[in-house]
């Protein structure tokens, strides 16, 4: 799949996903057929606080024990955590230089529903791109994607344990840091709301 780049459907990804989106000028193709992974991004995003790091963590149905693509995958919408979530985004983020200036756009996100984790991530992909104004068009998958031979699975690699090296993330400002200190590869929107139009160059390197 050399002419797009493969990757999971993760929830408000984090600053590595992105960066690695930055630096591919081609499509991106969303693999919805990839096993799905409990405990990992797919489900789950960090932010910072006022206390450190939160997790948000979408809920979803669970049948069984079998194992589920990602295609299959349905939210449980019964409880309140678009409301949550948001709510904790504002708490976080409301003194961040640049939240309001993305506010209405990620409210409507949060004020919607969609049944399959895939739709949702699709729509938050979406409107992430728009706000850091990259050009990748962005397709789901329609079968499992097979990697040719030494390309690189970032499907694999991005994950809440993976090992960073803080050479990729030098700090910008974060409204905690007084108290938490700068903390590296948070959601993208940490990057989104304190830095605005300026993330693009930050994930870039320049």
């Amino acid at each position: 799949m050399k002419d797009s780049l493969v990757l999971s459907a993760l929830y408000l990804p984090p600053i590595s996903y992105f960066k690695v989106v930055a630096s591919n000028a081609g499509a991106i193709l969303i693999d919805k057929y990839e096993n799905y992974v409990k405990q990992s991004y797919r489900t789950r995003a960090v932010i910072g606080t006022a206390s450190g790091t939160l997790k948000l963590i979408i809920p979803i149905r669970h049948i069984g024990n079998q194992r589920r693509v990602m295609k299959d995958v349905q939210i449980e919408n019964d409880f309140q955590w678009q409301r949550l979530h948001w709510l904790s985004l504002q708490t976080a983020y409301r003194s961040s230089p640049y939240f309001e200036f993305y506010e209405d756009e990620f409210y409507h996100l949060f004020h919607g529903e969609e049944k399959f984790l895939v739709d949702f991530h699709l729509k938050q992909m979406e409107l992430i791109m728009k706000c850091l104004k990259l050009p990748n068009t962005i397709t789901l998958s329609s079968s499992y994607v097979e990697l040719e031979k030494g390309e690189t699975d970032y499907r694999q690699l991005i994950h809440p344990k993976q090992k960073l090296d803080p050479n990729d993330y030098p700090p910008y400002y974060q409204t905690f840091e007084d108290r938490n200190g700068f903390i590296p590869n948070l959601s993208v929107l940490d990057l989104l709301f304190h830095l605005g139009p300026e993330s693009v160059r930050y994930l870039k390197g320049v």
